[in-house]
């Protein structure tokens, strides 16, 4: 950000409306059928792990993490990342995505799962899911499906379905 001061807090019950219009604003209504969606109706998102952004008052972006698991293993899955369309490209993304990993890597997370484009995705660590190791449920395009080990060879032999982390369901 350049004269504008940003400021990144965790997620709060008190944001949520705020945080689901701008969602209506960027995804519409197209978001309910996406693969994420499908873990989101089963387990709800982490408040400590997600993040608003902050321009004084107006919230600017948001990006959320929900327990899941691949097969048996426990990871996150991150999104959605979003941001005000005006302010796009000013590094409120950026900041909202490092915060949540370097937050979610204090609190011992080690694997982070999301769908997206590799290549903004890839410069904090993310790299495609090598095919067949990890199976969403729903529609998804799975050279989208990315992830991140949060400490190193946590995804070594880690394979099977995407799926809410039970034991956090609603």
């Amino acid at each position: 950000m350049s004269d504008l001061s940003l400021t990144i807090l965790p997620e709060t019950l008190n944001d949520a409306q705020a945080i689901e219009r701008l969602h209506e604003r960027t995804f519409g209504p197209g978001r309910f059928v996406l693969s994420a969606y499908r873990l989101r109706e089963h387990v709800d998102h982490l408040l400590d792990l997600s993040f608003t952004a902050r321009i004084g008052t107006l919230l600017v972006g948001s990006v959320r993490q929900l327990p899941v698991c691949v097969g048996d293993t426990p990871a996150l899955m991150l999104g959605p990342l979003t941001v005000e369309p005006p302010f796009r490209g000013r590094g409120v993304g950026s900041a909202l995505l490092d915060r949540a990993l370097a937050d979610a890597r204090a609190k011992g997370h080690r694997l982070v799962l999301l769908v997206g484009d590799e290549p903004y995705y890839s410069r904090v660590g993310f790299k495609a899911v090598p095919k067949g190791r990890a199976i969403m449920p729903g529609p998804v395009d799975y050279a989208r499906l990315l992830v991140a080990e949060l400490v190193e060879g946590a995804f070594d032999g880690v394979s099977g379905a995407v799926r809410p982390d039970w034991s956090m369901t609603k």
